[in-house]
Formats: structure tokens, sequence, C-alpha cells
């Protein structure tokens, strides 16, 4: 217990400073006078007690906080604070379960996006903003927030910042102190999201709409307050602009701070990963929508590009917007968008799956070996850039594609065991590990989860978290040797 303290008393600080998260929908209600904020002042008033009475229990236990506390804490923060975020949910739709409160909440704290929710256009609209508010949190990461302000709390963030971004992460000491690189990180994120808000505000959507849609786009959330998704504007204009911004997120936030900080586009020359994004997703656009045309599901190439593009890029990009149906394409158009979440965006985007990097590293050690197989006695190193990749990070990223191919498999049967269908129970896994959102089947994207049982609901939770904290970090904190000291 003595070993637990320590973090429990950073978690107590943490989740008294989440309490201010709820300030900014408790506003929008109460100015807006949406009957919400009774919700939102119970949220707010259940997470500073809880996090005042866990201070008090471990006031006597403040350290500095090992590696090992590092990962206990990354864990704790993302299973508890859904918790706490479930609150205004259950205060304000009674109708709703424990089990459907928290899978909304982890849905939007991972910034999946996958709902249980319908009639959302219904809805007071400072729930539709916290719904998306906890994107737009969780997207960059709890803890790299935290980071920013731990020096206030007397606790280093080194630590911390490792355990929530997993090997390999380039330039992950970008400033001479971490709590500066949070912040540095924050700011951009802080200010993209504004453009982004001004953005779609002239493309055609209300301030409010704005603001929603634009913590979804920036966190690649993709939760919406409207239940036709973003085809509910029907806007060319709007779809472009949530392009733009959804590759702006799937880039790297490293690379955009130090194009920043430099005041150069050099960073984004310089990044390895930048060439394999784009050029995936334009023989992918280019390649789906003239399949779509050859298929007849659209009469003209423009059109056909219009919805190919978009949704590859939403889909793409874990985002998980749609405009329109795309279960009823035929299967290879949304298994193909589906299998480029696993890999599209960069590491240190806010975007989930196994990352660009790792997915070049995996290729690029697959030309390796085949060169030694022809030429056996080479010297061959897999290189990013002009950069050696040393064996062991190699090692890692094989390790890292094995539990992912594992996890998918695994929970793939667990879900298909509890009497789900193999293939909607496939996709659902699919989108929950990649934060992607709608899979496919009847958790396609004129759906939502409420189809699943509590045991199906939980089993995806769970994906969600798993996919969310890179599998390592999760799966490290539940074997028994982390427990032995």
């Amino acid at each position: 217990m003595s070993q637990i303290l320590p973090v429990v008393h950073v978690l107590s600080k943490v989740l008294m400073i989440y309490a201010c998260a709820f300030l900014l929908p408790l506003a929008i209600s109460l100015g807006l006078a949406d009957g919400a904020h009774r919700a939102f002042d119970a949220a707010i008033a259940a997470t500073l007690v809880s996090g005042f009475a866990l201070w008090l229990l471990s006031l006597r236990n403040s350290r500095e906080l090992h590696t090992r506390d590092g990962f206990l804490l990354v864990v704790l923060v993302w299973t508890i604070m859904p918790l706490y975020s479930t609150i205004p949910l259950l205060v304000q739709l009674p109708e709703l379960s424990f089990t459907d409160a928290y899978f909304e909440a982890v849905s939007g704290l991972t910034a999946t996006g996958a709902t249980v929710l319908s009639g959302l256009d219904a809805l007071p609209p400072s729930i539709n903003v916290w719904r998306t508010q906890m994107h737009w949190i969780g997207g960059m990461g709890v803890i790299v927030l935290v980071v920013a302000v731990l020096p206030l709390l007397g606790v280093g963030g080194r630590q911390m910042f490792k355990a929530e971004t997993p090997t390999p992460m380039k330039d992950s000491k970008l400033t001479p102190r971490m709590a500066e690189t949070a912040k540095g990180l924050w700011l951009v994120y802080v200010l993209f999201t504004a453009l982004c808000i001004l953005a779609l505000r002239a493309g055609g959507m209300s301030w409010l709409d704005a603001l929603i849609h634009a913590f979804s786009v920036m966190a690649l959330g993709g939760m919406s307050s409207h239940d036709a998704s973003l085809g509910y504007f029907d806007s060319v204009t709007l779809e472009i602009v949530v392009m733009v911004f959804a590759l702006v997120s799937a880039i790297s936030f490293s690379t955009h701070f130090m194009a920043f900080r430099t005041r150069s586009l050099l960073a984004y020359r310089h990044d390895v990963e930048i060439p394999w994004l784009f050029g995936v997703l334009a023989v992918s656009i280019l390649g789906l929508s003239l399949f779509l045309l050859n298929r007849g599901f659209y009469l003209d190439f423009p059109e056909a590009l219009r919805y190919a593009a978009f949704h590859t890029v939403s889909i793409a990009t874990t985002l998980g917007f749609a405009t329109t149906d795309y279960n009823v394409w035929p299967y290879f158009a949304p298994l193909w968008m589906l299998f480029l979440s696993s890999f599209i965006t960069s590491s240190g985007s806010t975007g989930g799956g196994i990352k660009m990097l790792r997915a070049v590293l995996l290729y690029k050690q697959l030309y390796r070996e085949l060169i030694k197989l022809v030429h056996p006695n080479a010297a061959i190193h897999t290189k990013l850039g002009a950069q050696a990749v040393p064996n062991k990070i190699i090692y890692a990223v094989l390790a890292f594609l094995f539990v992912y191919v594992a996890s998918v498999v695994v929970l793939s049967f667990i879900l298909s065991a509890s009497g789900l269908d193999i293939f909607t129970a496939f996709t659902a896994v699919v989108a929950m590990v990649n934060n992607t959102g709608p899979g496919l089947g009847q958790v396609g994207p004129a759906s939502t989860y409420a189809v699943l049982s509590d045991f199906q609901t939980w089993v995806c939770s769970f994906a969600m978290l798993l996919g969310r904290l890179e599998f390592f970090t999760l799966l490290v904190v539940l074997t028994p040797v982390f427990w032995r000291k």
C-alpha cells in the first residue's frame, strides 16, 4: 500500500485539476439555459471531493515517482477519469446505464468516437460539448497535459511522458525540460484548434457546432452533435476543411512544434512519416474513387472522388466522421479504409493504430531480410532517413505488432463467442484498438454501439483503453512481475 500511495497522491491532484474541465460545458449550459447545469455541478463537486479526500489520504507519501509509478499512474488516470466523466451523462440522461455511460466516456477520452447514444440533435448543447471536449482533452493525452503543470505539483514528469508515448518516439525531448515540451505541444494544439474553429465557422457552421466539431477533428475523435454526423451539413467546403485539419492532426505534433519553434518548414521535410502518410492516402483515394465509379455507386468521377476522399481521410486518420453510409459499399472499400486506420497516423499525433513510423520500420526490416536471403554475408542496416535504427528498436516494433495482432484476434473471438457475428466482431475490435469509432456490420456508420450487450460493451471499452495506451502500458500493469518488489 505504501508503494501505491505516492501514485495516489499525484492522482488526487490530477482529479482536482480535472474538475476544471467541467467549467466550459457548465458555462455553456448556463448561457444557453439548456437545463443541464446541475449535471455539471454534480460532476465538479464529486471530482473535487474525491480528489481532496485522496490527497488527505496520501499527504504523507509524496515523493518523486519512479518509472514503474509512471506506468501505474497513466493506467489509473485513463481508467478512473472516465468514471467522473460519466457523471454529467448519468445525471442528464437517467435512462442511460452505467455500462453505456462508461463506454461513452472512454470513447470520448480515448478520442475513439464510438457512441451508444442516438437523438444527438435533441441533446442539451452542453452535453454535446462535453462529449467532444473529452476528445480534445484525451486527444493529446491527459498525462501530457498534467506534465505541463507537474512542476506546480512538485513531481517530475519525464517518467510519465515516457509511459504515455512508448518507443519508438522520435524527438521525444524537444526542449531541455519536459514541462516546457508539454506546454509547447499544447500551445500548438490550442492554436490549431482555434484555426479549425474559425475555418468551420467560415464554412457555414454555427459557433457552437464549430467548437464541437473542432474538438473532434483536432483530437481525431469523431463524435458529433448530429446523428447524421458531418453529413448533416451536406457541404463540400466543410468536408475539405475537416480533411485538411484531420491531416494536420495525423502529423506528429512534435513536427508541428519544431516547425513553429524554428519558424521553418524544414521540420516537415525531415519527417520521414509524412511522405508515406500522404503517398498511401493519395493512392488509396484514387484507387477507391475508380473502384466505386466502376461498381456504379456514383455516376461521375468528381462525385466518387468526393465521397472516397472524405471517408478515406476520415477513417484512415481515425477521425471517424461520415457523410454517407459506406457500410453499403462493396466490402473491399470500407475494409481497406479500416485497414489504413491501423497505421496511417504518425507517432506523436492524436490518431490511433500502430503508427506510420512502426509500419515503415516493419517494411524496411522486411526488405532487409529479403536482401539478406540473396546476400547472407552483407552488412545491411535498417535506416530511417540517414540514421541506422538499433536492433533493439526493431525487436520492440516486432513485439508491438505481435501484441497488436494477438489482441485483435483474441478480442474478436471473445466478441464472437458472446453472440456477435464474426464480421461485426472483427471490425468493431479493429475500430476500438485503432480508436477509429465506427466499425462495419451492426456497428457501421449509420448505427451505434447500443446494439451490443453489456459484456460486449465492456470488452470494447477495454479494447479502446488498450489501443489508446499502445498495449504495453496497460498490459505491463496487469503482469505479476510489475507488482513484485
